[in-house]
């Protein structure tokens, strides 16, 4: 038997007394600390994996540093988590994700990083009361006029026009198509095509291709040279647009290529073996080559993190998202209620200090939409130049 609390000398009760004092403390701590969630459906394997973890490690990163500050929603304290689910690109596996998300995980809130995905859960995310926080430029995202959707970047249609007149001038107005073949790449062709040949180029051929799928794409690049383009639009996720340049290269083009936001120049230059492949090419500018102090503050900040790699825009752009998604949860008083989220997130984007909005993103429109100034990056001499700013929104 035990002996009873009384017959313990006086020393050994204060201790014990003491030690459950303590648990009793720990246990009511533990219990006070609610677990806010947040999901993830995006690419976690395949061809487009890598562009799903930079998307999920933008987020990731928020998440620590706000978890760091003790943060508290409606006087309770927090402690936020990401649930990420793989979905391979594929929207019928998104819509699969989101239910077991908000069912099992009751998330106000899911992060996708494709416009396929995205759409699919535009058809339930208002009845469900949940955000989606949308990782994609394409203009319909918000004007479906859905009421619980936050577009992270600003629409892709701004970079159209700069980035044509910069390849027409330099390379000449042929221009072969041969982006991927998924959703996102589509709208980007949809609009990319009727602009172009706006402005006085035309379009020689067309051959979208399964950047997500394959790694051979040498048959689908050598009928797009037959055509003899001057420049050749290309875009997916980055390791795959990396190979179809360095492919079009070895088949001897000689052009420029009009490279769609998704894909990275920089990450492109690791797959082609250098700058020198890619000389012509136009795109977004790669994070590491942005001037502005609150970015070069970030990306050191990244390297501590991850010393090997560097951080894309995807990067940025979601963990600044994420940074303005748990401020909109804190003004609203609630971690659940997300037309409550969604109505404070144009206060939260401005409220946040430049090192959290490195982007620098200015506003959120009564759509969803974000706002910002694009800036483009051109390689040349071997070298990123940064051309004048694409415009806002």
């Amino acid at each position: 038997m035990h002996p009873s609390a009384s017959s313990l000398p006086l020393s050994r009760r204060r201790l014990t007394a003491l030690v459950l004092a303590c648990t009793a403390l720990a246990s009511g701590a533990a219990m006070a600390q609610e677990v806010v969630k947040i999901g993830y459906s995006g690419p976690l394997s395949g061809g487009a994996a890598q562009y799903g973890k930079n998307v999920l490690d933008g987020a990731q990163i928020a998440v620590n540093e706000v978890n760091a500050t003790n943060p508290e929603i409606g006087g309770k304290k927090v402690k936020f988590e990401i649930v990420a689910l793989d979905d391979k690109y594929n929207p019928s596996e998104t819509a699969i994700n989101a239910q077991r998300l908000v069912q099992q995980h009751k998330t106000a809130a899911i992060l996708v990083p494709h416009s396929g995905g995205i759409f699919a859960l535009q058809t339930t995310n208002e009845a469900q009361n949940y955000l989606v926080l949308a990782y994609s430029s394409v203009p319909q995202i918000t004007n479906r006029g859905n009421k619980l959707t936050l577009r992270i970047p600003p629409e892709f249609t701004t970079y159209i026009k700069p980035f044509s007149a910069y390849l027409m001038q330099r390379f000449g107005k042929k221009i072969a198509l041969v982006g991927a073949d998924h959703d996102y790449a589509k709208a980007w062709v949809a609009a990319f095509k009727p602009a172009w040949e706006a402005a006085g180029g035309t379009v020689v051929a067309e051959n979208p291709m399964s950047y997500n799928r394959a790694t051979d794409f040498y048959s689908g690049v050598s009928k797009a040279l037959a055509a003899k383009p001057d420049v050749l639009f290309v875009g997916g996720a980055s390791e795959p647009t990396g190979l179809v340049v360095k492919q079009a290269r070895e088949l001897g083009f000689k052009g420029g290529f009009f490279v769609m936001d998704q894909a990275k120049l920089d990450e492109m230059s690791k797959v082609t073996g250098g700058y020198e492949a890619l000389e012509g090419a136009i795109g977004v500018l790669p994070v590491v080559a942005d001037p502005s102090p609150a970015m070069k503050g970030f990306v050191e900040r990244f390297h501590k993190l991850y010393p090997s790699r560097d951080p894309g825009s995807e990067v940025v752009w979601n963990y600044t998202a994420v940074h303005a998604t748990l401020q909109a949860m804190k003004l609203a008083g609630s971690a659940t209620d997300a037309k409550a989220i969604r109505a404070n997130l144009d206060k939260a984007y401005k409220s946040l200090p430049p090192e959290q909005n490195p982007g620098g993103v200015t506003s959120v429109d009564a759509q969803g939409g974000a706002s910002t100034v694009e800036r483009g990056g051109a390689v040349e001499g071997g070298k990123i130049k940064l051309i004048a700013a694409a415009g806002a929104k």
